[in-house]
Parts: C-alpha cells; structure tokens; sequence
C-alpha cells in the first residue's frame, strides 16, 4: 500500500518538476538569470540525478559570473562519476566560458579518451555534446570511433557525421557519408538531396559540383551500384544538363527493366526549363522504345504542348499536322482524348478558331462513350473557348456541369474558380466573391492560393472605391490578357496607371503590365515596373514578385547579374516567407560562387 502510495506521490509531481523547468527555461531566456537559478536550486534539489538540472543550474551560475560555483558542482558530481565524459565536455567548456582555452582542451581530451567506443548510445550522447558546443572536429572524431566499433549503427550516425564534414568544409567526406547512407537506405533520397542542395548549383564548375561529379565517377567505377547513377541524374538536372541526365536515366532504365516514368518526368523537367531540344530528344528515345499506347501517346501530348506554348505563328501549320498524324496512327477515340482536347486548345487559342474547337470537342462528346471525369475534362475546355469568345452566360452553365458532375473532385474545384474567374471578368464582382470565398479552403493548394489572391483584389479594390472603376478595367485587361490580346491589355492596365494613380490597385497593375511586357519582349519597360513596385510599394505584398521577377529579367536578359545578385539577396532577407525564397536563395548561391554554407 505504502509503493502505491509513493508510486502515486511521484506520479503527481512529474507535471510539477515539468512546469518548474519550463519556468527556469524562460527565465534563462528573458535573462532573469537569479530567478532561474533559484528554480534549477530547488528542481536540482529533490532530483541531482537528472542531468538537465544540473547543467541548468550550472549555465545559472556562468551566466551570473559566479564562476566557482559552477565548478564545484561540476567537479563535485565527476567525482562521483568520473566516468562520465559528458560532464568533463561541460567542465571544458566551462573554461572557455572564462576564456581558458588551454585548460578547456585538458577536459575535451579526456573526455575523448575516456568513453566507451563500443557503447553507441555513449559516442552519440558525447558528440552531440561536442556539437552543441560547436566542437565539429571532436564531434566527428568521436561519431567515426563510434561507427568504426558499431558498423550496423551507421544509419543513424552517418547523417549526423555528413552535416558535421559540410559544416567543416569537407564536402568529399560529407557527400561520402550521404551516400554511403543512401546505399543503406534509399529512402532517404529526398532527404539527402534536400541536403545536396545547400551545396550543389546550376554552376557545373562550382566546387561542389566538381567535387560530387568526381566522386560519384569513382564510386560507379568501384561499384556500379544504381544509386550513384541516380545521383549523377540528379546532379545534371541541377545544372540544367538535361543530355547528361538522360545518358544515366537510359543507363538506370535498362538495368531496371521498370517502367519509363523516370524518363517522362525528366522530359518535364527539360520542358520546364524551356530546353525543348533536350525533351524531344527525350520523348523520341520513349516513341522508339517497346512501350504501351498509353505511354506513347503520353509522349506526344507533353511535346505537342511543349512546342504549342513556345510556337510562333509560322510554326502553327507544322503542329497541325503532327496532331493530324498522331490522329491518323492512333485514331480520334477515347484513347487519344487528352490529346484530342489539347488539339481543340490549339485551335481556340492559337489559331483563333473558336467555333472550329467547339463543334470538334462537342462532337467528342456526342460520338464518344467518355467517363464522366473525360467528358468533364471537355466541358471544361469547351467553357474556356466560351470565356476566350466572351460568352459568359454559356461558359458558366458548362463549368456548372463539370461542378455538378464531379462532386468533391480537383477538377470540380478549378470549375469553381473558373466560374469565379469567370464572372470576375464579367465584372460580376459580388458573385465571384462568394464562388472565391469557399475555396480559400480547398483541399488544392494551387487553387486556394489562386482564390486568395483574387479574392484580395476584389476586397481591397471594392472598399476603397465603392464604384469599382479601376477594378472593371483591371477585370478586362486580365480578360484581354487571357484573350492572348497582350498589347491590348497593356494598353488597359495603362488606364489604371494614368487615371487612378495612388490606388491600392496601382502595384498590381504594374505587376500583370510587367509580365506582359516580358511576353512582348519589351524587356526595358518590364524593367521600369518593376523597379516602380519596389520604389512606391516596399511594404506591398507584390514586392517579393517584383524583386524576384526583376531579378530574373537581370540574370537571364539583360546580363547584369550582380544586380540581380542584390535583389535575391534583398529577397532572402526581408521576405523569409516568400514563395520565392528557395529558389531565390539557389540563385543567390550560384551567382555569388561559393554555395558552401
């Protein structure tokens, strides 16, 4: 009775003890040092056995300069346990504390020499006090005396010992660890590349790069184990080196026998960065090879898209008859729905031949038995050739369908900002409101930001200006713009900024001309708007857009690129939480030459 009693007893006070070192915890922060000391007293008291309140009342003592209190508490519990390396890191780093170096370095040691190598739980505890003292050289010392006892403890040493080499400088040994861990545990891959990426840059004659590529070489040669080559394709789509990556993605792919999707996703990758030549090459290696339909035709429609969005009008007829062909060989049937609806957008938006795409795609529909979410799919695209022809009454009953059909679905979502986008333009701004307002919440984080984003021009614009005049041209610039109407729509948002300067709608409009002025290639006037957002608009929320934007326009047009340097290192900054703060920081790194944190 009297166990359960104690038992009981020792049960209540755990949240006690808990809550009084949260307390002595903030008054370590706050610098109230006295008051902490006083708590660690009485929690070092009732338990000297935990650690945590001896160091607590120890760095009390340090911080109030009563430096041999500390010692003797220190000294007096290695007495007791003069085994315990830890307690000899903490009595050498209280001679730093008092800039005693040498005297420090007398502990360090034998704290190195005295711990039990063959005891993991030891040599981690011991290096991760290393650590917390910023004792790098010590701290790897003791992980690889550890890991050399204990070689099936490697995963959980080998990634604490590679973030200690990249601290060193050692970025040989570093990535050796990494991969080392990664033949061990290839699902850490996008972990260990998260890492890489701190180091490694689009700069193939960086260090890191240099150093990774040789590395990675060796290990092929000394093991042909596919890991490296993964990371070698890795390594080469950082460069932007897409010819590179795929050599070593058809190298992974015949020795996998598996599918093509690696390939596929490298030929996105490719077409992102707008290397078409690179993707085609790609895509072509997947029309040759002994694939399904299915995947085949994947190929196409990537390629087709690709060339479509980055086609001049001269190039319009020859992308007609590579869809001609593709229908030929595989016929109009379900199979070839995706790209029978891409086709039907080429027509409306590329060749402005609006009816021609509706009366295809709605033929589609009539002669086809499609899945419900296939004939979603061309409703939705009939309802955006309606918007392009401004025909809003009829495009908002199609994009209802397509709501009404697929109930919960991502495709039911982008129908509902399509109506709220739809209405928007026809300056219907109250409606839109209410469709943008339930998918702020959407489960598409895509389409929540694209609803918060309209949704704030709309509240922002309407309450300063109850008539919502610049708002209804704003409305119809974004209208012409999606229209593919660039110069008219330019010459709308110039309205905003004659007529309504000093409005809150004045950065954005700066923002939508600039970008359109890039599509132009008026690269100078791009330029100017995005410099005025900047000047006029520092505090805005379009800030980060413009010194990433100008940025981009400095770097990749117009050859300065220590201006550019500026703006991502201003990005970086000042605004931690940007959408653009990754990239911009890789950016950075790269055109300041040393990626090596």
């Amino acid at each position: 009775m009297r166990f359960i009693i104690l038992y009981i007893a020792f049960l209540l006070a755990m949240p006690m003890f808990s809550q009084s070192e949260q307390l002595a915890r903030n008054y370590m922060q706050q610098g109230a040092y006295e008051k902490a000391l006083s708590v660690y007293q009485k929690l070092y008291k009732r338990n000297p056995n935990r650690i945590n309140y001896l160091l607590g009342l120890v760095e009390s003592h340090q911080q109030l300069e009563q430096f041999d209190k500390a010692e003797q508490i220190l000294q007096k519990k290695i007495e007791k346990t003069p085994n315990n390396s830890q307690l000899l890191i903490e009595l050498g780093h209280h001679y730093e504390v008092q800039e005693n170096s040498s005297k420090a370095r007398i502990y360090y040691e034998k704290a190195i020499k005295g711990f039990n190598q063959n005891d993991i739980n030891a040599a981690y505890t011991l290096a991760q006090t290393f650590e917390k003292y910023n004792l790098l050289d010590e701290a790897a010392y003791v992980y690889e005396k550890g890991m050399a006892s204990n070689p099936s403890a490697s995963i959980t040493i080998n990634n604490h010992l590679a973030k200690i080499y990249g601290e060193q400088g050692k970025l040989e040994k570093m990535f050796d660890s990494y991969l080392s861990l990664l033949q061990i545990q290839p699902n850490y891959k996008n972990i260990v590349q998260g890492n890489f990426s701190q180091y490694i840059t689009e700069d193939p004659f960086n260090e890191a790069n240099i150093i990774f590529r040789k590395l990675l070489i060796k290990k092929l040669q000394q093991n042909p184990d596919i890991v490296f080559n993964e990371m070698l394709s890795w390594l080469f789509v950082q460069q932007k080196d897409f010819k590179k990556a795929f050599v070593q993605e058809k190298a992974i792919y015949k020795r996998k026998g598996e599918d093509l999707q690696r390939i596929i996703g490298l030929a996105r990758i490719a077409i992102g960065a707008k290397d078409i030549k690179s993707a085609t090459q790609i895509l072509d290696y997947i029309l040759e090879a002994p694939a399904g339909n299915d995947l085949k035709l994947t190929a196409h429609k990537i390629i087709l898209k690709a060339k479509t969005d980055l086609a001049d009008k001269k190039e319009y007829k020859a992308i007609n008859e590579q869809y001609e062909a593709i229908f030929e060989t595989y016929g109009k049937s379900r199979e070839t729905i995706g790209l029978q609806i891409d086709y039907a957008h080429f027509l409306a938006f590329n060749q402005d031949r609006k009816q021609d795409a509706i009366d295809f795609l709605k033929r589609l529909l009539s002669e086809e038995k499609l899945s419900r979410f296939q004939s979603s799919r061309a409703k939705m695209k009939i309802a955006d050739i309606l918007v392009l022809d401004q025909k809003f009454n009829q495009a908002l009953i199609y994009y209802t369908q397509v709501q009404n059909a697929l109930k919960n679905n991502f495709l039911a979502q982008d129908a509902r900002f399509k109506v709220a986008k739809t209405s928007y333009y026809k300056g219907d701004f109250a409606w839109a409101q209410t469709q943008l307002d339930v998918l702020k919440s959407s489960t598409s984080q895509l389409i929540a930001n694209d609803a918060m984003e309209l949704s704030l021009i709309i509240s922002d614009n309407s309450l300063e200006d109850s008539t919502q005049t610049a708002l209804k041209i704003f409305a119809k610039g974004d209208l012409l713009a999606f229209q593919n109407k660039n110069q008219e729509a330019i010459s709308k948002y110039e309205e905003i900024l004659v007529n309504h300067k000093g409005e809150k709608i004045e950065d954005e409009t700066f923002l939508r001309q600039a970008k359109l002025f890039e599509k132009e290639k008026e690269f100078e006037k791009a330029k100017v708007n995005y410099l005025k957002i900047i000047e006029f608009y520092p505090e805005d929320i379009q800030v980060d857009d413009a010194y990433y934007w100008l940025a981009e326009l400095y770097v990749n047009v117009l050859g300065e690129p220590e201006k550019a340097k500026e703006l991502y290192e201003k990005l970086i900054f000042n605004h931690a939480d940007s959408i653009y703060f990754v990239e911009a920081r890789k950016k950075y790194r790269t055109l300041r030459g040393d990626a090596i944190n």
